[in-house]
């Protein structure tokens, strides 16, 4: 059998622009040979669709699309097309949608397989949506028994997760036990470190579990936070990888099962789960959600220091050097090697530069305040009306010439609210929210393996927000390598206070920087849309109660009546 893998990168919504793709690459794949053509999870409307489900229009459009692409396949009746929708279940009862994979053959809807498990985890949340599977059974196509499962469907490996399974049944054990031939995963599976090898593992598992041959294909692209890696695959049955596409990257390839041999194990990409796949990650959500949004340039504040010249390379790597602007706006107590490391940086990279002094305006607002201010020490509010100035500066600038402002700060600053409201938190994206500091270091690294973009000035420096005199961040936090690793523990773990003191940590430290992330919920839930690549990212994923009141300590408050005392 001959089966095209399509991984392709939809837009979330645009069902012309999908189905218009979707149906060049069935027809140069059917005019090539192949028997099936497998698209990605619910690729007519892109994932994640989110509440655009609830709106019957869309869902009609879908409609309209598979019957247009069901017409497509009566002119090639030895070509199947396997592709990913919601499905209206005919039900007056609970959701009326399924999570589909429609089989598509001779001019008509051969069958559809609706995705059995449905995650409400972390960013999924398609119990909201979807009904469950009712059934799940075996399609005939092209001589073979085709067994498919969605995405989620394939995550319940029993071998994987012996302790921890979040459902009670495997549906890939059972199209097994059915009599499948051969097993298609359609998947929108999101990326963050250290998941394509895990992927892998888990799909050459179930290859060799079951003796059978497993085609797996990805979704790729930015939407919104999301962003999808690829890496899609072809594993046989004694579950060697036979083929493995890009990552980050679409690609259409027909691969010929019985004639596949297996890769060499040095051949296995798993998107190389360091800074490689972070940064091609980061780049890519850059890219898409600028052409997505219908925007094509940007612009960003250099402060001199590593965060914003990180985001200028990304932004460089993902838009073009002319299509991107770096701005320095230095006040007061901003050194004159912060402008110079910022001109330099611009020069590397190929950006137009400019400066913006905000002196004169920043003592505006100083004189402004007197009356009201006088006989108060300064503190962070004077900090903050700086930081506030730049962004004005800069969102005009977004305003004038249709630049999106990409934010630059990190993943440490975000989790501690080492930031300003309406200041340096401005932009419609926030590109290094789920990278930590100690993680942007290794980024310039990546970045200058070839050759110095980031001047090694910038990177050398004690990281500064340069709002007062001599400041530096360790003034105010703990070292970031000592920060991260409490907010991997706290925020990505989910450990407890205890649970991290126990591990070595001052106990001081902890309970700061507990709090601190506690507290500065409402900071987050005001800032720009974050791209996601670690396991738990501050965003969709994680949903917390602004206004509350929780604590590691709990005492049980109550009067104690004992019976003599009655």
């Amino acid at each position: 059998m001959r089966i095209t893998i399509a991984q392709l990168n939809p837009i979330v919504g645009d069902l012309t622009g999908n189905l218009t793709r979707a149906i060049a690459v069935y027809r140069e794949a059917a005019t090539t040979g192949s028997h099936l053509v497998v698209l990605p999870e619910l690729y007519l409307v892109g994932y994640p669709p989110k509440d655009l489900l609830e709106r019957t229009w869309m869902i009609d459009q879908v409609e309209e699309a598979l019957q247009a692409l069901a017409r497509e396949t009566s002119a090639f009746p030895d070509t199947a097309l396997l592709i990913g929708a919601p499905v209206r279940t005919g039900s007056a009862h609970g959701k009326s949608l399924y999570n589909g994979a429609v089989l598509l053959q001779r001019g008509a809807v051969a069958g559809v397989q609706a995705k059995t498990l449905l995650p409400t985890y972390d960013v999924f949340d398609e119990a909201r949506y979807f009904e469950p599977a009712p059934s799940i059974g075996l399609f005939a196509c092209g001589g073979e028994r085709l067994g498919i499962a969605v995405c989620e469907d394939a995550w319940n490996e029993p071998d994987f997760w012996p302790a921890g399974r979040m459902y009670s049944f495997d549906p890939v054990a059972e199209l097994a036990r059915q009599g499948a031939t051969l097993l298609i995963n359609l998947s929108a599976s999101p990326f963050c470190q250290g998941k394509a090898q895990l992927r892998r593992k888990l799909m050459q598992n179930h290859a060799r579990k079951h003796g059978l041959p497993l085609v797996y294909v990805n979704q790729i692209g930015g939407n919104d936070e999301l962003i999808f890696d690829g890496g899609s695959m072809v594993i046989n049955g004694g579950g060697a990888l036979v083929h493995q596409s890009a990552f980050f990257q679409e690609e259409v390839v027909t691969i010929d099962l019985n004639a596949a041999v297996p890769l060499p194990e040095t051949d296995h990409d798993d998107g190389d789960d360091d800074m490689a796949s972070v940064h091609d990650a980061l780049v890519l959500g850059i890219r898409d959600y600028m052409r997505k949004s219908g925007f094509s340039r940007a612009v960003v504040g250099l402060s001199g220091g590593l965060d914003s010249a990180v985001v200028l390379a990304l932004a460089v790597a993902a838009l073009g050097s002319e299509q991107v602007l770096g701005i320095s706006m230095p006040s007061i107590y901003s050194s004159t090697g912060s402008v110079e490391d910022s001109r330099e940086l611009a020069q590397n990279l190929n950006v137009p530069f400019q400066v913006l002094p905000i002196k004169a305006i920043q003592q505006q607002y100083l004189d402004a305040l007197a009356t009201s201010f006088a006989g108060l020490t300064p503190d962070a509010t004077e900090e903050n009306l700086q930081a506030r100035i730049r962004g004005n500066l800069l969102m005009a600038f977004s305003n004038k010439f249709g630049h999106l402002l990409l934010s630059t700060g990190n993943k440490s600053e975000m989790a501690v609210g080492y930031c300003t409201l309406y200041g340096d938190m401005s932009g419609g994206l926030s590109v290094l929210a789920d990278v930590l500091k100690t993680d942007v270091y290794r980024l310039a690294a990546y970045i200058n393996r070839e050759q110095p973009l980031i001047p090694m000035a910038i990177i050398a420096k004690a990281p500064s927000a340069e709002l007062r005199p001599d400041q530096k961040d360790q003034d105010t936090l703990p070292p970031y390598p000592v920060l991260d690793a409490i907010l991997q523990h706290y925020v990505e773990e989910g450990l407890s206070r205890d649970a991290i003191i126990s591990k070595g940590f001052a106990e001081e430290t902890v309970a700061w920087v507990i709090r601190t992330v506690d507290r500065n919920e409402y900071k987050r839930k005001q800032a720009a849309p974050g791209l996601k690549v670690t396991a738990k990212a501050f965003g969709i994923g994680r949903r917390m109660p602004l206004a509350a009141r929780h604590s590691h300590d709990f005492t049980v408050m109550y009067e104690s009546t004992s019976p003599v005392e009655r």
